[in-house]
Order: structure tokens, then sequence, then C-alpha cells
């Protein structure tokens, strides 16, 4: 195919990734960005294939085929609640994928490669085997079959630093001489086990920054592969990937009032001396289905708070058909809508909207000031450290600065839990004590429906 046939495809390929990416920044046109940023890879993968003259397609049909079987099945059978374990998995593949690849031109032992693909090549392999040892502790965290946490020290610290400065040293050695294949693999092994040592002290209340920034990684070693394959598209799309999660994980760190490096070389931990278990002792108000029936009911405006419960509770269907039975008795009805609430980015806008609840009733936390006080109930469905007010009060804490929902100066909170047990902080909550504040405890579906049938029998 002549170039400027093949460019010009790739650049639109490129045009559609970035209209994809438009898309997804809004609830209201994510499907149709998923649709463009699909179509454009598969316009860029035609061309690909196209270009390169090969020779033989039984392997990529077949690699087509196990790929197409593996992806239906996991878009039928994977919740939405396991939806980060599984963004966290296709980071890993995709920078596994970009590290196999890019090294394979190295580890042929070629002595003719050039200086600009053994250096991509080496940073590929390196930034993928990182992304690919992560992503898989990620995974086993969030799917809970990996609870080992061990603790950020000094030692820890200075082992990295010596494993990077190895790493580094390889790096060196591949571009001096990429016939070598000692090297290769041996950056490979060291980037391993930096991925493992990065991810293995870092708690499920950092996850969701982590996924956004091994998102960001995994483009990044797909845009060192485009340089090592000298293929444009791919170089534009790992750039996109990249760029864009790079952004996420600043966003989100903001949302937790913390730093990038403090999320990857500290852990979120109670700090010592500060508040225990004793501050429920005594305080807790338990309630019914039929008191807070009543209380929602009989309330103007009721603010909802989804938390990463709703989502284990499967809830976000009751949760709509208890707005409807509300907003059918005059009451106004507000999703806040936390930017860490979940386990990844974006989680419970992702919930809802499969449960069909309204975009205009979402909102941020940047739009929801003074709402709060204004608020007759807010009902807290799931959600912990992100309605937390010792974020707001006590110095101590290891969560003080994030910015979270103000729940407690709502006119009345009701908080539907299975128990008093903490976030992913580690830390208790002063809401539940707090004066205002009534405790509804159980599963979130049951509860929320148990909420539907007292105000309807009460009709």
């Amino acid at each position: 195919m002549p170039d400027s046939v093949i460019n010009g495809a790739y650049l639109v390929a490129a045009t559609l990734f970035i209209l994809g990416l438009r898309g997804l920044s809004s609830v209201r046109t994510a499907r149709r960005g998923n649709a463009f940023s699909s179509l454009g890879m598969l316009l860029a993968v035609v061309i690909t294939l196209l270009d390169r003259k090969i020779i033989s397609y039984e392997f990529i049909l077949i690699g087509l085929g196990i790929g197409t079987a593996l992806g239906a099945i996991l878009a039928l059978r994977v919740r939405m609640t396991a939806m980060p374990q599984l963004v966290a998995a296709f980071n890993g593949l995709g920078g596994g994928a970009s590290a196999l690849v890019a090294g394979s031109t190295i580890a042929s032992g070629a002595s003719t490669v050039e200086l600009q693909a053994a250096a991509a090549g080496a940073v590929s392999a390196f930034v993928g085997a990182v992304t690919f040892a992560g992503s898989t502790v990620a995974w086993a965290k969030l799917q809970e079959v990996l609870g080992w946490q061990p603790r950020n020290t000094a030692a820890h610290h200075v082992a990295n630093g010596a494993l990077v400065a190895v790493a580094f040293a390889l790096v060196g050695l591949i571009i001096f001489d990429s016939s070598w294949q000692w090297p290769f693999w041996g950056l490979v092994g060291t980037a391993t086990l930096i991925g493992l040592r990065l991810t293995l002290p870092i708690g499920g209340a950092d996850m969701p920054v982590i996924i956004a920034l091994l998102n960001s990684a995994s483009g990044l070693a797909a845009a060192a592969t485009g340089f090592v394959l000298s293929n444009n598209v791919l170089i534009i799309a790992g750039a996109l990937v990249g760029a864009s999660g790079f952004i996420l994980t600043t966003l989100m760190s903001r949302a937790m009032n913390r730093s990038v490096v403090s999320v990857l070389f500290g852990t979120l931990v109670p700090a010592e001396g500060g508040p225990g278990q004793e501050i429920y002792e005594g305080r807790i108000k338990s309630t019914s289905a039929a008191e807070t029936a009543m209380l929602l009911g009989d309330a103007r405006s009721v603010l909802i708070v989804p938390g990463y419960g709703m989502a284990v509770a499967q809830a976000q269907h009751a949760v709509r058909d208890l707005t409807e039975e509300l907003e059918s008795r005059g009451v106004n009805i507000k999703y806040a809508i936390h930017p860490v609430a979940g386990r990844m980015p974006g989680h419970m806008n992702v919930l809802l909207a499969e449960a069909n609840v309204p975009y205009e009733q979402l909102y941020d936390i940047e739009s929801l000031g003074g709402v709060f006080e204004k608020t007759d109930v807010a009902l807290v469905i799931g959600a912990n450290d992100v309605v937390n007010p010792l974020a707001r009060e006590d110095p101590s804490s290891p969560i003080y600065g994030m910015p979270i929902m103000d729940v407690d100066r709502a006119r009345t909170v009701v908080v539907i839990k299975r128990s008093l047990s903490p976030g992913f902080a580690g830390i208790p909550n002063s809401l539940f004590a707090a004066d205002n504040t009534l405790m509804l405890f159980g599963d979130g579906d049951a509860m929320v429906r148990e909420l539907i049938g007292e105000l309807k029998t009460a009709a």
C-alpha cells in the first residue's frame, strides 16, 4: 500500500482516538466516545496488518479468535463491582504486550538494531514489565486474593533505589550493544521486581490513583513500542493514553489531597494516638426502615451519597426505584458523587448510569457548595472515608485535608451500612456517632428495597 494511504488512515484513526477521549469525558457522550475509539483501533489494526505484508495470518487469526472469545465472556460475566479489577488486568496485559513486542527486536540478537530502536525497546521493556507486575498486584488486592501489605520503610526505599540504578545500568548496556541477551532479560526481571515492590505497600484507599497511574504507564510503554516498530499510530495512541492517564492520576490525587509521590512512597495508615473505636461508645443511634421511610417521605430534599458498599450490594437499581418513589411524592433528589468513591475513577457514575439514573441528578463535589446545609435528609449508602468529618477536623488523621462530602451538615443523616467496620483508610468514622446521624444496619440492596416497601405501605 502507498505510504500516503497508510499515513492517511493512521491520521483518521488518531482523530477517532481523540474524539473518543473527548466523548469519554462526559457520561452523556461516553457511549459515542467508546464507539469512536473502537472504530479507530479497528482501522489502525487493519491498516497495520496490510502494511506489514504478513505472509501468514494463521497465528493472527488464532489470537483474534481467542481474544474475541475471552473479551465476550468478560463483557457478559464480569460484574460492575469487578470493573476495577478488570481495568487493572487490562493495564497489566497492555504493558506486558508492549514489553514483549518491543523486546523481541532486541532479544532477537541482531547486531544491526538502530540506536533509536534499542533505546525505545529498553524503555518499553522496563515500563511494560513494571506495569505488568504492578497491575497484577493491584488486581490481586482488589480481588482480595492478596492481603499482604508491607510497610514503606527507609530500607524498602533504599532497596528500590538500588533496583532502579541496576535497571538504568542494564538499559545502558542494551543501548551499547543490543546483541547481548542477558541485559534485556535482566532488565525485565529487575523491572518486574520493582513493579511488585512499588505496589505491594499501597493500600486500598490509594488504589484509584494507582489504577490511573498504571493506565498511564501502559500508554507510555505502547508509545515506546511504536518507536521500535516505526508505527506512527501506536506512538500517537500510546501518547494519548499516557497523557490522559497522568492527568487523571493528578486529578485523583488532588481529590484525596495527596501527591502522586506520597501515594507511591507512603502508606495510608492510622496515625499514632489517633481516635479509635471509642468514639462510637454510647453514641451510635440505630434506626429502622419504617422510621427512615417516614423521614424520607416527609422530606423536601434528599441527597443520596453512594459508596463502594452500594456497588458490592448491587443496590443501584433499588436506589433508582427509591428515587422514583420519592420523586412521585414531590421530593427533590440529588446524588453526590465523590471522585474517589469506589475503587476506580468514575465507578459510581458508571453504576448509576447502568441503572438509568438521570445524569442531571448527579453532582460532583465542586457543584455541591451550600447544598448540604439545605438538605433535609442525606442518605449515605455504603460510603465511608469520603464522608468522614475527621478529614476536616482532626490534623492527626491520615485522611486530614482530603475533600469530603459534608453530609454531617444536613439536618438528618441516615447511613446504610452492614456494620461499623472502617473504610479503605482503616480508621473510624466520626459521622456515625454524630448527633444528627441514624444508622440503618443491613445489606444495601435489601434495606433500600425495604424502604420502598415501607413508603408504598404508608401511601
